[in-house]
């Protein structure tokens, strides 16, 4: 990835709106990048909801994939619509919602599991016949005709024609998979639909990929989990926070088939995280080498929201569990996390990177 680019963002680029935003004198600006992971995004619901909350910070552009993609349109739609309390009130109606169609789905815990708090499915005998489905048969032929709850949850919950409208106060970008060309495809704020989003989520073993315009797409975490490079391209704002879904390291190797797939799909889906991350840091050391200050490079500063300890307490297949009291632990726990983050790095946002690249990423 070529990461070379002027100080200014590109022309046409939109700052954010502090009458909407609702921000303060002094107000710190961040770009967002939000990973995707199912049912384990109400964590980074519970980081917007947290961050919504403090109104010393402003957002100017978000980058996400898949379950990010969601929060993402849902985030700007609140607060185009109604401000910091519009874009809370939206993620928590949104999240409910997906609750609300998946109890009506096959895809439920247990009572056992309820009980023990198991969030895994691994009790739940429908869930275990639509895993040995799912592996034997494609969604063309399961599913037909193409059936995807998420649309309706999606449509009720945001009106994209807002998203596109420019007077919407953040940018947004959404990737998703190229079936065809394996090319990353980036949908910004004039190409928002509710395709453009299920593209982003579209998991190949689940649901049909998504047409648009000709062209034909799966999950965006394949290519970019999410995509930096429009914040850095498109954005005047510096600083990016990365809420991160999944762990990038276990210390135990996998030995049963679905723990050897789950940790695929993790090392998948944080490859070209990590790609970018090392392009980052190669520019990084390239301006703090050019002392005649001749270059000109754009300093990212790259800060991270995680909980890698509850993640990893987590299988794979609790992604496809929407029982609310799971949605809301993991709201909470990324609440907690979000609210620690600006105890300890408040003050570093705008002036220097908050994470050990080197540590962990390379």
């Amino acid at each position: 990835m070529n990461v070379q680019t002027s100080r200014s963002p590109q022309s046409g680029t939109k700052m954010p709106d502090h009458g909407v935003c609702g921000c303060v004198p002094g107000t710190k600006t961040l770009n967002l990048a939000l990973q995707g992971g199912g049912a384990h995004g109400a964590f980074t619901w519970g980081v917007l909801d947290r961050l919504l909350e403090d109104d010393r910070l402003s957002f100017e552009g978000i980058a996400a994939t898949s379950a990010g993609a969601m929060n993402a349109v849902v985030l700007a739609y609140g607060l185009a619509a109604g401000g910091r309390e519009g874009a809370k009130k939206a993620l928590a109606n949104f999240w409910r919602r997906i609750s609300h169609a998946a109890a009506f789905g096959i895809l439920q815990p247990s009572e056992f599991d309820r009980a023990m708090k198991d969030w895994s499915l691994d009790h739940s005998p429908m869930f275990l016949w639509f895993d040995v489905v799912s592996r034997l048969f494609s969604p063309y032929q399961f599913n037909p005709y193409n059936v995807n709850p998420l649309r309706r949850v999606l449509e009720q919950s945001v009106d994209f024609d807002v998203l596109r409208n420019a007077a919407c106060p953040v940018q947004v970008f959404l990737g998703a998979t190229n079936v065809r060309t394996g090319k990353i495809k980036v949908f910004d704020n004039a190409q928002l639909t509710s395709d453009a989003v299920l593209a982003s989520a579209c998991l190949p073993f689940l649901f049909q990929a998504v047409e648009i315009d000709g062209e034909s797409y799966w999950d965006g975490g394949y290519m970019g989990n999410p995509v930096i490079f429009p914040l850095i391209y498109s954005c005047a704002t510096r600083d990016v926070l990365i809420v991160h879904i999944n762990p990038l390291e276990r210390k135990e190797v996998p030995r049963t088939s679905s723990e050897i797939m789950s940790r695929i799909n993790e090392i998948s889906f944080n490859s070209s995280l990590m790609r970018e991350m090392r392009a980052i840091a190669f520019v990084s050391d390239l301006i703090d080498k050019d002392v005649d200050n001749k270059l000109d490079l754009k300093r990212m500063l790259i800060h991270g929201i995680a909980a890698d300890d509850v993640m990893l307490e987590l299988g794979a297949r609790s992604k496809l569990n929407a029982d609310w009291a799971f949605l809301t632990m993991l709201r909470d726990t990324g609440r907690e996390r979000a609210g620690l983050w600006l105890q300890e790095n408040f003050e570093n946002i705008g002036k220097e990177t908050t994470i050990d690249i080197q540590a962990r990423f390379l």
